[in-house]
């Protein structure tokens, strides 16, 4: 879920810096309030249960210690964090204290073997992937490391089997917002604090069913509790803020590519038999088995849905959300959507596109116009069989919209000139707020397309909604108002797994604003024209449970049509394992009775022409 989904993706792997000396890592611990000033002295005689402590933080940050044994348990041994994982064989029986440790090396490839029992000494610190102020976890470490191998070909410890058993069901402490690092480990009680009593220990997962499709970084999803609110396509349904769905495990892997290439693997496969290794915590994504036993892949994913074409008395509208499309978005793209529009959803008579960038994509010169971008993509829909879509959009001003930057990311309609006709009203440009005229009992637009309050605060950096009027011309009369929408993201809010709880949504009060102004403008509509067919369609960034889309269904002048699927099927966005709902269509109460459809194509395959699934509406207006 979107901590969530940043516009355009941040540096994946920022390098891990760290302090020369000991003075500098005891210096920056008490400028951070993790140490007292009498923590700097040494720990003798510890052992790992000691260095990880009954909380996230360890009682001995900031100490040396000294000969500490363990079993190394597995080794990274490439990327800027190399370093290896060791486990006590001889653990204390506290199920709150962890029994294993990562050994950083930096750059450095240690010369140990998975098997080699070891004794550790080195300086017990708090790293905190994405620096502290992320607001993420910390991994407990032993740095400044040298370490003496005692004896070879130790067997491993036995690998904690993660289920539904062993997972609890909550997923982690209300702290009220603040940092959960102090309070004692409950693992039997949440989720969150059953990962943080494991962290760096061998832990397993059978036959584990994938929550999340691989990417390009080599990772995926699964799920430690299959029966944990299931999809009908075998994800895991993220269904309300207060249950964020703790099976949740992300799996990497630690094993040699030329040995094992990493599975390509979708939602509802499965890692036949088991997938094991230590567990560990990372920036993206949280609590990560670093899998040294990869299960075999086993196809069980369902094929890309298709949905049926609109009969001649309904008006098909779809959203889809194209992922910064621009003319050097490379063919084969343009060409999977046109195919997914064409095939996959039937020709719809209009679409509100999100996404759509300046004809030079994210060069930062200037240029705000789309219609090349729009252009080879309604060629590659003529060639991929289908009609002969036109277009209406707003040129944005240069760097107002947010979104990837120099590719000023608008909204944008296609429609089938040969089934519906666009009423083309002149004045709408990126600052004039459109408005609504009453003409004798029958609601107009001062601009059509135009833009809905573009100057408003609320749409700040920000995607500002297109209004236009259509009209089915089987239907003579049959007016319909599109809105097309792209609320602001949510990157900057607290992630899940993060330290503070429950997360703060910081993004949302943005768009909470953007749904009010979208819910007026639809009002203003309804008193013009009481029985006026309205559609609000778009990638609204945010829950059917959210304050966002509350206050846009308020006065209930709007209908989620999302709301009325079976549950299970309220999806079209799979984000760590989470499947969820971003985009959506609504309707004014003339057009209540719709025929809605998520057509599930993109979200959960690691091979995708876009991170969103369509949508399909059809209505008779």
């Amino acid at each position: 879920m979107p901590s969530r989904r940043p516009l355009s993706s941040p540096s994946r792997r920022p390098l891990r810096r760290r302090p020369a000396a000991l003075g500098a890592v005891v210096a920056a611990a008490l400028a951070g309030g993790l140490l007292t000033a009498t923590q700097s002295a040494s720990a003798a005689g510890a052992r790992i249960h000691d260095i990880q402590g009954r909380t996230r933080i360890s009682p001995l940050a900031g100490k040396q210690v000294s000969e500490v044994p363990g079993t190394v348990t597995a080794v990274r041994s490439s990327g800027a964090s190399r370093g290896f994982w060791v486990q006590d064989p001889r653990p204390d029986g506290d199920p709150a204290t962890s029994e294993a440790v990562f050994v950083f090396t930096g750059k450095e490839t240690p010369k140990v073997s998975v098997g080699d029992a070891v004794t550790v000494s080195g300086t017990v610190s708090e790293y905190y992937p994405g620096r502290k102020d992320a607001g993420l976890q910390s991994v407990t470490e032993i740095a400044d490391a040298t370490w003496r191998t005692v004896s070879t070909g130790n067997p491993l410890p036995a690998a904690f089997r993660l289920n539904p058993a062993s997972v609890p069901n909550r997923y982690a402490p209300d702290a009220g917002g603040r940092s959960i690092e102090s309070l004692p480990l409950r693992p039997g009680s949440y989720a969150l604090d059953r990962y943080e009593s494991l962290e760096g220990m061998r832990v397993s997962v059978s036959d584990a069913r994938v929550v999340g499709p691989t990417t390009e970084y080599h990772e995926l999803w699964v799920t430690a509790e299959p029966r944990q609110n299931p999809t009908v396509r075998g994800g895991t349904l993220y269904r309300s803020y207060a249950d964020p769905n703790g099976g949740r495990i992300k799996v990497a892997s630690l094993v040699s590519s030329a040995r094992r290439p990493f599975p390509v693997a979708d939602v509802g496969d499965e890692l036949t038999g088991t997938t094991a290794g230590p567990l560990d915590y990372s920036s993206f994504g949280g609590y990560t088995l670093q899998a040294t036993e990869l299960g075999r892949l086993t196809d069980h994913g369902p094929a890309p849905e298709t949905t049926r074409k609109q009969k001649p008395d309904e008006l098909a509208v779809a959203t889809y959300n194209v992922e910064n499309l621009s003319p050097a978005t490379p063919q084969p793209k343009f060409d999977r959507l046109a195919k997914a529009l064409v095939h996959h959803l039937s020709a719809p008579d209009v679409v509100a596109l999100e996404e759509v960038q300046d004809d030079n994509g994210p060069a930062d010169d200037g240029t705000v116009t789309a219609g090349a971008t729009l252009t080879k993509l309604t060629d590659a829909i003529k060639s991929a069989g289908g009609p002969a879509y036109a277009w209406r959009q707003i040129d944005p001003v240069d760097g107002q919209d947010g979104g990837q930057p120099g590719g000023n990311i608008r909204v944008a309609f296609l429609f089938n000139p040969a089934r519906v006709s666009f009423t083309d009203i002149e004045g709408g440009d990126a600052t004039t707020p459109v408005k609504v005229i009453a003409d004798q009992g029958r609601a107009t637009l001062s601009a059509s397309p135009g833009r809905i309050a573009p100057t408003d605060p609320a749409w700040k950096s920000s995607r500002k909604p297109l209004v236009g009027q259509f009209a089915l011309r089987s239907r003579p009369g049959s007016q319909v108002f599109v809105i097309a929408n792209h609320f602001n993201s949510k990157g900057g809010d607290q992630g899940l797994h993060g330290r503070f709880q429950p997360p703060a949504r910081s993004s949302e009060s943005q768009r909470t604003a953007q749904a009010k102004l979208v819910n007026t403008f639809v009002k203003e509509l309804l008193a013009a024209e009481p029985k006026a067919a309205v559609v609000v369609a778009g990638d609204l960034n945010d829950y059917p449970f959210s304050p966002a889309l509350k206050n846009l269904t308020a006065g209930g002048v709007l209908t989620d049509q999302v709301d009325r699927l079976p549950q299970a099927e309220r999806y079209g966005y799979v984000y760590d394992g989470n499947s969820q709902v971003l985009d959506h269509m609504l309707t004014s109460r003339r057009l209540s009775r719709a025929d809605y459809d998520i057509v599930h194509l993109n979200a959960e395959y690691a091979d995708q022409a876009s991170d969103h699934d369509p949508q399909v509406l059809r209505v008779r207006p």
